[in-house]
């Protein structure tokens, strides 16, 4: 299960003058080889073991139970099902590892021998399957073995190792909710954060960083267009807000089109409808959910403004009552620190071979880890490869993508994909620790 080719042998890679030394590649090596079959239970135990946003009451508790064992001061509890694991080891920066526990209300079909079989109950009382279906059970089995390595060697660092175990990503609540319990006030503030997330379509092995935003502003949009109910062979009694609904999905495609520059990425768009009950009878109501993404918080404040603006607009052309317009689950684009990252670029590079570190691309998802960096760390997140090369040759040939996150058939090829997430956060942390001399 090890698969060592993942750790390449990078002597012959690059410029080693701002990477640890080869030695220290060497011994994460050994280790992993040594200890993989741990990682591979808790990994395994986690995929079956998944629990919705807010629910994480279970994974925080093996995290905990976990984390003890390695010898970190736990906290539980934190933001709701959050965690904090804090491993002093004399003076020097303190770094924070921060994972997602997590998982999404989707039926699994990988087929895997230890596929999830859990079930929620979703809010109007139907019935769910639940999976990690977006990695966080790599995420944390990632930061937990690179927690447990350094804590194997506190001779090779000097400083103050936090472990984040943060509830609730997929709703953009968690981090928030951490930071407001007094996570920087209760436990000491990083000076650097460093965070994995999988990619569903880059060969295991493989990283890749971006300097300022790779991830987006994320704005979920409610909108009730009101009118004057009627009977539908009589119009001219009614003012019809399925007919205004109509005009005001044409009209938000003028907003990126229109009215942001062309340079600027923005997206909006209207993921659901829902107005009337009959054929003959025009309703009072008809809904809109819009998805809003950008990037700079001037492109954010104007698309949001605009869509207000069209939609107050519209109602009062056809004299309607103004609509309600609320927004809700809001989550700050991700900006990962610059020099931060371009110092992980180069040692991971010198550790890993330039063919292996890559420019990520920027992408309209979101991500609240973008919290810790606007409560004034410098952050960067590191998008992991977890697709082994012989199943992406696999897709190609049949001309097929393979599963994106959160699809019922995504998983992650542990070979590969395993050690290169232990050996990045590992080194990661011993760059930003180095011993004191």
């Amino acid at each position: 299960m090890s698969n060592l080719q993942c750790f390449p042998r990078a002597q012959a890679q690059g410029d080693r003058s701002q990477a640890p030394s080869v030695a220290v590649g060497q011994s994460i090596e050994s280790w992993f080889e040594k200890t993989v079959s741990q990682h591979v239970d808790l990994y395994q135990w986690l995929h079956t073991h998944p629990e919705v946003s807010l629910q994480e009451k279970e994974t925080a508790t093996k995290l905990a139970e976990v984390w003890r064992a390695a010898g970190l001061d736990v906290t539980q509890g934190v933001g709701g099902h959050g965690i904090v694991g804090i491993l002093k080891n004399g003076p020097g920066p303190v770094v924070m590892l921060r994972t997602d526990l997590d998982a999404l209300p989707v039926e699994e079909r990988t087929g895997l021998p230890y596929a999830s079989t859990a079930k929620v109950e979703l809010p109007d009382g139907s019935q769910s399957g639940v999976m990690h279906a977006c990695g966080h059970d790599l995420h944390m089995t990632c930061v937990t073995a690179a927690g447990r390595f350094l804590a194997d060697h506190r001779d090779a660092w000097s400083g103050t190792l936090m472990l984040i175990g943060q509830p609730a990503e997929e709703r953009g609540l968690g981090a928030k909710a951490m930071l407001d319990d007094g996570l920087f006030q209760r436990f000491p503030k990083p000076d650097f954060a460093l965070a994995l997330h999988v990619e569903s379509a880059t060969p295991a092995g493989t990283v890749s960083l971006r300097s300022g935003y790779m991830l987006a502003n994320v704005d979920s949009v409610d909108i009730v267009v009101r009118g004057k109910g009627g009977h539908g062979a009589a119009p001219d009694t009614t003012v019809d807000p399925i007919v205004q609904a109509a005009e005001l999905v044409l009209s938000l495609q003028g907003i990126v089109a229109r009215e942001v520059k062309p340079t600027e990425p923005a997206v909006v768009t209207v993921g659901a409808i829902h107005g009337g009950t009959k054929h003959n009878i025009i309703g009072e109501t008809c809904q809109l959910q819009l998805t809003v993404r950008s990037y700079s918080q001037e492109v954010r404040d104007k698309v949001l403004g605009a869509i207000r603006r069209r939609a107050e607009g519209i109602a009062k052309a056809w004299g309607a009552p103004p609509p309600d317009i609320s927004l809700s689950e809001g989550t700050p684009a991700l900006k990962n620190d610059e020099g931060l990252t371009e110092r992980m670029r180069a040692m991971l590079t010198a550790m890993l071979g330039s063919d292996r570190v890559v420019q990520a691309e920027q992408v309209m998802g979101g991500e609240d880890f973008s919290q810790y960096g606007l409560a004034g760390v410098p952050i960067s997140m590191i998008r992991l490869g977890v697709i082994a090369p012989e199943r992406l040759a696999k897709y190609t040939k049949l001309g097929a993508t393979p599963p994106s996150l959160h699809s019922p058939e995504f998983y992650p090829d542990l070979d590969g994909s395993l050690a290169t997430g232990v050996l990045t956060l590992s080194i990661g942390a011993l760059e930003l620790m180095p011993p004191t001399r």
